[in-house]
């Protein structure tokens, strides 16, 4: 089984680095333009050898195949059986109203089949979510025929859509053909969506001719399906064990091998993949890049296909991990686009021979120096826990060491707003101030408790002055690790406010049904000295009132407020006693007699005001 530590839910992936391009250009004057032969899904991969999901140089995806989600009764009754005894705690009962309703939003990406206003599926799918449930969690010996019913409901209605679409397409009256490159209306009715997505795919077909008939058919078939009754109840199935995953563990999700990038967090791993684009909107012929496009790409170019995957009507899921195609792609990729109001082919990237070891450069963590009595201290302010957080701050400490006139005398850590990520980059960042420490106890299910361990780092990459931590209630995950490890061990004090309280970890693996890959809690963690994290959160040694930033709606979320989330655990005391008593004057913060600042932001000065202006070492109170 590939296993993979992961960490809190993190910010939306970017574009990194992107290969080199060579540009084909389709001649001004209509040449004969070759009608993309559209592959099956199993021909559809980047990689050449194994599935490459446990890659340490990238992350690497599969070309989706721009089919719906689909699972069998067994295969769901296996992901589903698998995430119930994996969690690291039992889980609770899922009601049929939640999973229901979510069930009918990962049906429908398009706002098409259930949630349109006339869509009669939702409502089928509402009444039989009593007795799918039972089907899918195995609770019958049965298959799950509870799925026929709104699987005959959808087979029923994409025919009607379909209808709609193919009237539209007949008659686009005066449509301009350029409306097939703007984004897709958004559905309240269906028939009416179905035909205006006709009427300017119509219109699209008659300004490029053949050229164009093979994207409108893929868009027809892509957003109404013409599956039979038996092939929507897979549908609907998956569609089931999508809603039930996150049902049982709010930080879990189970998404098909044509979906997994949203499962990882990519955007926090050492080396990154490169994409194509880092947003794009669906259209009725493909998709519109509207940020960060990898050349040759341009923005607002509209891509038609991708290594022969048309990408009319995908879901946008497949859009996203659609947008990775380069990265590890062993020959070049093509791809037809809408530039200027033509039809172009484009090569896309060069092979990858062989990978180069990864070299830490430079870091973009920002940095700000400020006076601190008669030394300075910097604040780094660590939105997201990435792999490489521990490589990043050796560099700075490297830097600001040996900057003046003023000696560097202490070090602040601002976690405020870090929910979170990366469980390696934890340790790697704790590794400077507490090498080779026991931190945490990290409990399974079955009561087994692993201690993770900061690893030794390179004697110049030690940090034994002071540091200090400042939080808030968005502080989570693996930025509570930091701060309360650094705590407990009395190396330096958390400010600020009570943590947001999710002491759990999460594990990507295959599903047992190979069909796609999970993302489940399957870890609950404590601080050194045994205190809970999880639902609990971490008592700030030195309280103080930062004013609270985000979405006024969210910045009051809490793990203890998340339904059917892990209970408390309380672990272990793992401390070495060696470390934890060990006298060390230089970790102690200088007094500073009023002396501090200025600072960019005024309660950043006001708040460290509160420490150094003694000799004692705060003691950790949680």
């Amino acid at each position: 089984m590939n296993r993979k530590r992961a960490g809190v839910l993190a910010a939306a992936i970017v574009p990194t680095a992107v290969l080199a391009w060579a540009l084909l250009r389709t001649p001004t004057a209509r040449a004969p333009f070759t009608p993309l032969a559209l592959p099956d899904a199993s021909a559809a991969t980047i990689d050449d050898g194994d599935d490459g999901h446990d890659d340490d140089r990238s992350y690497v995806f599969r070309i989706p195949s721009g089919e719906p989600t689909a699972l069998t009764c067994e295969e769901a009754r296996t992901i589903v059986e698998q995430v119930r005894l994996g969690l690291a705690y039992i889980p609770e009962g899922v009601r049929p109203g939640p999973f229901a309703a979510s069930a009918a939003d990962w049906l429908d990406p398009h706002g098409l089949l259930s949630l349109s206003k006339d869509a009669p599926s939702a409502q089928a799918l509402a009444k039989a979510a009593p007795e799918l449930l039972a089907d899918i969690e195995g609770k019958r010996r049965r298959g799950c025929a509870s799925a026929l019913a709104p699987g005959a409901v959808l087979e029923a209605w994409t025919k009607e859509l379909r209808a709609a679409f193919d009237r539209g397409r007949a008659a686009p009256g005066d449509t301009p053909a350029t409306e097939a490159l703007e984004p897709i209306p958004v559905a309240t009715a269906a028939r009416e969506t179905a035909e205006e997505l006709g009427r300017r795919a119509g219109a699209f077909e008659i300004a490029h001719g053949s050229d164009a008939k093979v994207f409108v058919d893929e868009a027809r078939r892509r957003f109404f399906p013409p599956l039979d009754k038996t092939g929507w109840a897979k549908v609907v199935i998956a569609s089931s064990v999508r809603a039930y995953v996150p049902l049982v563990d709010p930080h879990g999700e189970w998404a098909p091998f044509d979906e997994e990038s949203r499962i990882y967090e990519v955007d926090l791993a050492s080396r990154p993949p490169s994409r194509l684009w880092s947003r794009a909107v669906l259209t009725a012929v493909g998709v519109k890049i509207t940020e960060a496009a990898a050349p040759p790409l341009l923005e607002n170019d509209v891509v038609l296909s991708v290594a022969s995957i048309a990408t009319a009507g995908l879901p946008l899921e497949q859009v996203d991990q659609l947008g990775f195609a380069s990265s590890d792609a062993r020959t070049p990729l093509s791809a037809v686009v809408v530039r200027d109001g033509k039809l172009m082919k484009l090569e896309l990237g060069k092979p990858v021979l062989e990978a180069a070891a990864p070299v830490h450069v430079a870091t973009d963590l920002p940095v700000e120096r400020i006076a601190f009595g008669d030394v300075d201290a910097i604040v780094v302010p660590v939105k997201d826990v990435r792999d490489e957080l521990g490589d990043d701050l050796a560099t700075i400490i490297a830097e600001q060491r040996e900057k003046g006139p003023r000696k560097l005398g202490g070090v602040v850590l601002d976690l405020r707003g870090n929910g979170g990520g990366s469980t390696d980059g934890a340790l790697g960042a704790l590794s400077l101030f507490l090498p080779g420490a026991p931190l945490f106890a990290m409990k399974r299910r079955d009561g087994t408790v692993e201690i993770d361990r900061a690893s030794v780092p390179r004697d110049h990459d030690r940090y034994n002055g002071p540091i200090a931590t400042l939080v808030d209630g968005a502080t989570a995950s693996a930025a509570e690790m930091i701060a309360g490890a650094l705590a407990a061990y009395r190396r330096g004090p958390t400010i600020g406010a009570t943590t947001f309280g999710k002491g759990c970890a999460q594990e990507y693996v295959d599903d047992d049904a190979h069909a796609g890959v999970l993302r489940m809690t399957t870890l609950v963690y404590a601080l050194p000295d045994g205190t809970p994290v999880q639902r609990v959160g971490l008592v700030p040694q030195i309280r103080f009132p930062f004013v609270a930033q985000g979405d006024p709606q969210t910045v009051e979320e809490r793990e203890s407020k998340l339904a059917h989330s892990a209970p408390a655990w309380s672990g272990p005391d793992v401390r070495d006693q060696a470390i934890l008593n060990a006298k060390n004057d230089d970790a102690v913060w200088p007094a500073h007699n009023g002396n501090v600042g200025p600072c960019q932001e005024v309660d950043v000065c006001k708040a460290l005001r509160l420490i150094g202006g003694s000799k004692r070492v705060p003691t950790a109170k949680h």
